[in-house]
């Protein structure tokens, strides 16, 4: 990995990336409510699909507790908008093509030129309040847990 993982109770490290959606995101822009950076090494994995459709079948829990999930992979926005589409999630994807915000978070894995799964966890005043990165990016955080730090963070 390149960069160090920035340390809970620092500002969270601002970027823009492309969406899915057809526009670009700015972590900044999402200031007044909770975000859920989810970085995820590849579209179409076995592990990266389970997680993400887990996250999918309970959605309306990760909506009802005021905090955009944002997944983040390296995989271009074509790529990413066939996986959205194929797994019918509602969430936009971030495409992180260029390893920036990989890199910036600390997370890319330089031998194997994807990220970690990693997830951070960015209060309404853009705080990062919680982190996890994975030993091995096959191992995953179940939602139960996700959940449970959001609804620590005020």
């Amino acid at each position: 990995m390149s960069n160090s993982v920035p340390p809970v109770g620092s500002v969270a490290p601002d970027f823009t990336l492309a969406s899915t959606a057809g526009s670009d995101v700015t972590l900044s822009s999402l200031r007044g409510k909770k975000v859920l950076l989810a970085f995820f090494p590849l579209a179409f994995t076995s592990t990266c699909t389970q997680e993400l459709c887990d996250m999918r079948d309970e959605w309306d829990q990760f909506a009802s507790a005021d905090t955009a999930v944002l997944p983040i992979s390296v995989d271009s926005t074509a790529t990413l908008t066939e996986f959205k589409a194929k797994h019918a999630f509602q969430s936009d994807f971030l495409s992180d093509f260029r390893r920036d915000v990989a890199r910036l978070y600390g997370v890319l894995i330089e031998e194997r030129f994807f990220a970690n799964r990693a997830y951070f966890l960015i209060d309404g005043n853009g705080v990062l309040r919680w982190e996890h990165v994975e030993d091995n990016p096959g191992l995953k955080r179940t939602n139960a847990e996700l959940l449970e730090q959001i609804h620590a963070v005020a």
